[in-house]
Parts: structure tokens; C-alpha cells; sequence
């Protein structure tokens, strides 16, 4: 048999947005697959902003293991970084999250584009101008409308085959733009496999010599839609509730830590929460039913089961820390 392949991967301190880094560790043959016998380890942290050079070892920990389809004989790895006396490290999003019996379920659409690095613009978009208005790009099939098909087929086999529990995938309102979505039962556990996914979408596209854009809005003020990470979340209240009231005393929990909310919700976000392309401007809260242009949207399918199910956080934007999000939803819904 051949040596077996661990490929960890961590989020850096760069800031405002954290970047995906990877390296390969070497293991013996008789790797067992499981969690508990992926060892720590540690990385420069003076090279990804987490560090001094004069004291710059941070540690790894691993936190979650898939296979890697995508490698011969080899794993995916996801690790949150500690500090060398085994504290979270200040860029660790992870540590955030307080659900320890994992009574949060989170389902995020993690929208983005396919962008061709040299016109500087999405898959689909002439190298001087604009292509026609989007309308039809949303849930597309052809030529002239749907870009970047094969790497986004791949992505989504290569998701499987990892044992994501990806849900369903779709060409997005503009041109190049895409959609995948994730849940899981456990806040962390969503996290995990969110990054271990846009992992795998950068590794796909790179063979592709297209990269990802997860900017919410890398097309500035025009008039194409930009990207946005919804968070779809429930807890035992929100399964179990019967009740409009309790959705209701939920919902205006988020009105007074608005900011909060924004703060740890993607850098950029202004230029996406216009009130425009549905979404809630960025310094007004609301929620209602049914309603994309509200900050939190109640789902059709909760009310018509008799108000037990979830809710939807339109807010966060593409390039978001799914485990940031979690941690804040799920301080402000204990309250």
C-alpha cells in the first residue's frame, strides 16, 4: 500500500477577510481514516498574519476529516489554528460558536463567481463591456447563458464523493455566478464543511485557470446582483414552536444588535445590502414572511407546517466566516 496523504487546511489571519491555506502532511499506510488519529501540528504563522517571526509557530487542530477524491490515497483535513499553550488563536472563527449539544441546524447558500483572471471579469462577460441584462442567467441552461458549467459539475461530484452534505447547486441571477448549498445538524459541523467545499471549488477552478471571486459585490455599483451567504437556522424552539409568537419574539431579538450582526457578516457588505437585487439595506432590520427584501425571512413552508421550522438570514454576504455568522446567530437566538 501507499502512504496516505492528509492534506490540513486553515483559515489565515488576514483581515477583513480570512484566505484558505493547505499543506500536506505524510502518513503511514495503516492510516485509519478517523479523526482521533490525525496528529496536531503547527505552521508559520509569521507568513499568514498570525504570528511574530520571533515567535511564530501556531498550532493546527484537526476538527473534521473527508476523503479527498480529487488525490490518490489521500484525506481532507479541516483544522482550527490555537496559539502554542493551546488556546484559540484571535483569527479562530470556530472557537466562537457556543452549541455544544449541536442544537443549531444551519443550511447556507453560499453564492460566488467564476472569474476569468485575465479580463478581470465573471466567466461570460465580453473582455470590454457588458453581456446581455441579466433575467435570463437564474437557473440557466445553454451556451450564451449558463458559463463555467464543467467546473461547477466537477466541484459538486467532488463534494459528494468528500461526503458533504451538499443539497442542491444552481446558475445564480447574473452571468458566471453560481450557488451551492450546505446544512448540517451542528453549527460547527456546517462551518467545516462550508470551507472544506470553497476549498474544493478553488482547487477545481485552478485546474481551469478561472478563479473564484467571493467578494459580495465584485462588480461594483452596477446594476448585476452580488453574492451572498444566506443562513438558514433553527433550533429546538424554532422546530417545535406552534407558535407566530415565538417566531416574532425571535425576530426582534436581531432589531437592537444590528451591528453587531453586520460586523461579523463580510467585509464590503454595504455595497451589496442596498435595499436593491433583494436585500435590506444595511443599516434597517426587518423580517416577514415570504419576504426577500427583508433582513430575515420567515419561509412559506415554516407557517404552512404551523410555524415550526427555521428562519432565514438574508444578510451575510459571500465572503462571510460561516463560523462567525453561526456563533452570532446563535448568541442572539439564547439571547
Amino acid at each position: 500500500m501507499s502512504k496516505v496523504k492528509l492534506e490540513y487546511i486553515w483559515l489565515d489571519g488576514y483581515t477583513p477577510t480570512q484566505s484558505l491555506r493547505s499543506k500536506t502532511k505524510i502518513v503511514k499506510e495503516d492510516f485509519s481514516g478517523k479523526l482521533e488519529d490525525c496528529p496536531m501540528w503547527s505552521f508559520d504563522g509569521s507568513s499568514t498574519e498570525q504570528a511574530e517571526g520571533g515567535s511564530s509557530d501556531c498550532l493546527l487542530k484537526p476538527v473534521a476529516i473527508f476523503p479527498d477524491p480529487g488525490r490518490k490515497n489521500a484525506y481532507l483535513v479541516m483544522t482550527e489554528v490555537m496559539n502554542p499553550d493551546g488556546t484559540p488563536h484571535p483569527s479562530n472563527g470556530r472557537a466562537t460558536i457556543d452549541d455544544p449539544d449541536d442544537d443549531f441546524w444551519f443550511g447556507f447558500e453560499q453564492e460566488y463567481f467564476l472569474w476569468d483572471p485575465e479580463t478581470s471579469k465573471p466567466l461570460g462577460f465580453p473582455a470590454q463591456g457588458y453581456p446581455s441584462p441579466q433575467g435570463p442567467y437564474y437557473c440557466s441552461v445553454g451556451a450564451t447563458k449558463a458559463f463555467g458549467r464543467e467546473i461547477v459539475e466537477e466541484h459538486l461530484d467532488l463534494c459528494l464523493d468528500a461526503g458533504l452534505n451538499v443539497e442542491g447547486i444552481n446558475a445564480e441571477v447574473a452571468a458566471g455566478q453560481w450557488e451551492f448549498q450546505i446544512f448540517a445538524k451542528g453549527a460547527q459541523s456546517a462551518g467545516d464543511q462550508i470551507w472544506v467545499a470553497r476549498y474544493l471549488l478553488e482547487r477545481t477552478a485552478e485546474k481551469y485557470g478561472v478563479s473564484v471571486n467571493w467578494h459580495c459585490k465584485p462588480l461594483g455599483a452596477t446594476d448585476w446582483n452580488g453574492s451572498g451567504m444566506h443562513a438558514n437556522f433553527s433550533n429546538a424552539t424554532l422546530r417545535e414552536a406552534g407558535s407566530k409568537a415565538v417566531y416574532d419574539e425571535i425576530c426582534q431579538k436581531f432589531a437592537p444588535v444590528l451591528k453587531e450582526h453586520i460586523a461579523v457578516y463580510g467585509a464590503d457588505n454595504h455595497m451589496r445590502l442596498t435595499g436593491k437585487h433583494e436585500t435590506q439595506s444595511i443599516d434597517t432590520f426587518s423580517y416577514g414572511v415570504s419576504d426577500r427584501g427583508a433582513s430575515i425571512r420567515i419561509p412559506i413552508a415554516t407557517v404552512e407546517n404551523n410555524w415550526k421550522g427555521w428562519l432565514e438570514d438574508r444578510r451575510p454576504a459571500s465572503n462571510a466566516d460561516p463560523y462567525k455568522v453561526a456563533g452570532r446567530i446563535i448568541k442572539t437566538v439564547k439571547g
